[in-house]
């Protein structure tokens, strides 16, 4: 009976999942033709994005490479970018805390923006779910994504190399930010946060191997922080 209940858990996760594709088959495909347009072959692509599975981290350190950035600030900025995702964990870790350790490691590895999400809503409106239900779910929340995030990769490395220089699509990179972040100005501190990051990122341009980028990200942080914490007590007093 529990294995029953774990796997109808395991097919809600992967219905609320599914909507996620249409994010990931156009992100997933344009890494592949950027990263081949970098000057990565399509094996160093996949291995790229299998070992890291991060597609805003894997964005940032195609920028840096395509600007011959030493490698160690390319890892510091990656490692930047996916701060979010030890938040995320240390969200989950309450619910899939006490499930085997290979169990945590492999969803600590398939932890991404869209699973998160899924399962968090999933677990704080059923509270009562045991932890083998909790982690079906999760698993079946990244199941539609994961594999066709790979797909889409192979194929845009290998559409990547097919076309010509002349098309000159690097622009598209920040075009590809610009629509990743758009959507995430939803409330106050967030708009801070982006002006902040923004600001600084102009005024510190001129630092060598794009450096000021990293400063940016954490004033920013720093600054949204500081406007999400005068919200809640503004909130608190009223």
């Amino acid at each position: 009976m529990a294995s029953t209940t774990s796997k109808s858990y395991y097919w809600k996760g992967f219905r609320d999942g599914t909507p996620f594709i249409f994010v990931a088959i156009p992100f997933g495909t344009l890494f592949g033709v950027f990263a081949t347009e970098t000057g990565l072959t399509i094996v160093q692509t996949m291995a790229f994005t299998a070992t890291v599975f991060a597609g805003a981290a894997q964005f940032a350190a195609l920028q840096l490479l395509q600007d011959n950035t030493p490698t160690v600030i390319i890892l510091a900025s990656a490692l930047a970018v996916n701060l979010r995702m030890a938040m995320y964990s240390a969200s989950l870790t309450p619910y899939l805390g006490s499930a085997p350790l290979w169990q945590r490691a492999f969803a600590a590895y398939l932890i991404v923006d869209q699973s998160y999400a899924c399962s968090i809503v999933r677990f704080e409106k059923e509270p009562h779910m045991t932890t083998p239900q909790r982690m079906a779910y999760f698993l079946g929340s990244v199941t539609p994504i994961t594999p066709l995030w790979m797909l889409a990769t192979f194929l845009g490395a290998v559409l990547g190399t097919k076309i010509p220089e002349s098309w000159a699509l690097d622009f598209a990179l920040p075009i590809t930010f610009l629509a990743m972040i758009g959507p995430m100005l939803r409330t106050m501190p967030h708009v801070i946060t982006a002006l902040v990051a923004i600001t600084v990122s102009l005024l510190t341009v001129a630092v060598p191997y794009n450096l000021g980028l990293l400063i940016a990200g954490c004033a920013g942080m720093m600054a949204g922080a500081q406007a999400e914490l005068w919200t809640l007590n503004k909130e608190a007093t009223s």
